[in-house]
């Protein structure tokens, strides 16, 4: 009751809570939750979809397609943003995230550049190659995995931890990208 009462006094004050904090119910969410489905075929397929396209990427064209993302976010010409929010995997996404029950707010998944694949709704940015929800997963390996603070996201305007993993290709075995999952606080408490 007391770490119930500590963790919503927290979330309210806006002070974000640690991730260690809230790492058990975390772990538990995404061994039941979600790993039976990080491996179906249809983000595989996205996820090497589009590593086949940005894989020779340099520096400066990562930065060109973050920077086209955040200009387009809240105008009504939105080419860099559409494709990302309208693909068969984004579908499967969403599907996922209305069958959480209001669990989960956000899902996106990223290639080996850390760039957003697929995403249920629009992210503040593009490039997640910057930040520790790629970094601590992908170039990490099969089997990474990093859970975030408690933090209110500014792209669903909810208090929420990420769960984020590495994507390993079940055919090949290989790391290919990584998924962030947006798990709503009260959900863990």
């Amino acid at each position: 009751m007391f770490r119930q009462l500590f963790a919503t006094v927290t979330i309210l004050a806006g002070l974000p809570a640690a991730a260690s904090d809230y790492k058990p119910a975390m772990q538990d969410f995404l061994d039941s939750q979600v790993i039976d489905w990080t491996d179906s075929q249809i983000l595989i397929d996205a996820i090497n979809g589009q590593n086949a396209v940005t894989g020779g990427y340099d520096e400066a064209q990562v930065i060109a397609l973050d920077q086209a993302w955040r200009s387009e976010l809240g105008t009504s010409e939105t080419p860099t943003v559409t494709p990302i929010l309208t693909n068969a995997a984004a579908d499967f996404l969403r599907e996922r995230v209305q069958a959480s029950g209001g669990r989960i707010s956000e899902i996106f998944i990223m290639d080996a550049q850390g760039l957003n694949v697929a995403a249920s709704v629009a992210t503040s940015d593009m490039w997640q190659g910057d930040e520790d929800k790629f970094n601590k997963t992908y170039p990490a390996g099969t089997g990474a995995v990093h859970f975030g603070a408690v933090e209110l996201d500014e792209s669903t305007q909810r208090y929420q931890a990420q769960v984020s993993l590495t994507i390993t290709d079940p055919t090949t075995g290989a790391p290919i990208g990584a998924m962030t999952i947006g798990v709503d606080a009260e959900f863990l408490m």
